[in-house]
């Protein structure tokens, strides 16, 4: 089975994608978030989560006053290295996508479960904000011990 980096089945994803296109039949907007996260050991001891989030807006009118916020990243456990956890736009048009990533740095062992990134944005004809969340992701197994990848063992048996 297909998989995304995140481990979400892809076809999971493109039920989920299927399903707002059928609500979003509706005047409106509709908003769905896709949240993925990747690790990268750089050295012993210190890893790297990079972070992306997709925003579609799935609905039949523009969304105004966008804004991602995904501030659930403990701040004793990762330091931001690039980018931002939150990030605002004008507004999403629609049938249009919005990505935004960062990067966090890893400070301690652990396992992390973080929750989905808040979406918030304005509809012209309501007067309160409206909320989507975006897909979770599964736990990050943060410094865990793995064991070394078999590089040369690649390389020799492609030579035979």
């Amino acid at each position: 089975m297909a998989k995304l980096n995140s481990g979400i089945p892809i076809f999971i994803l493109a039920a989920l994608l299927l399903a707002a296109s059928t609500i979003a039949s509706s005047q409106g907007p509709f908003i769905v978030a896709h949240k993925k996260a990747s690790l990268t050991r750089l050295k012993s001891g210190s890893e790297r989560v990079s972070v992306s989030i997709d925003i579609y807006n799935q609905g039949s009118a523009t969304a105004y006053d966008v804004t991602l916020n995904d501030d659930n990243w403990s701040r004793d456990v990762f330091g931001i290295v690039a980018g931002n956890t939150s990030v605002s736009w004008e507004r999403l048009d629609a049938g249009v996508v919005l990505s935004h990533s960062f990067e966090l740095e890893a400070k301690t062992k652990t396992v992390f479960y973080s929750p989905p990134a808040v979406v918030t944005y304005r509809i012209p004809t309501k007067s309160t904000l409206q909320e989507a969340f975006s897909t979770p992701i599964l736990p990050l197994d943060i410094l865990a011990d793995r064991p070394p990848e078999k590089k040369l063992d690649w390389v020799s048996s492609k030579e035979n």
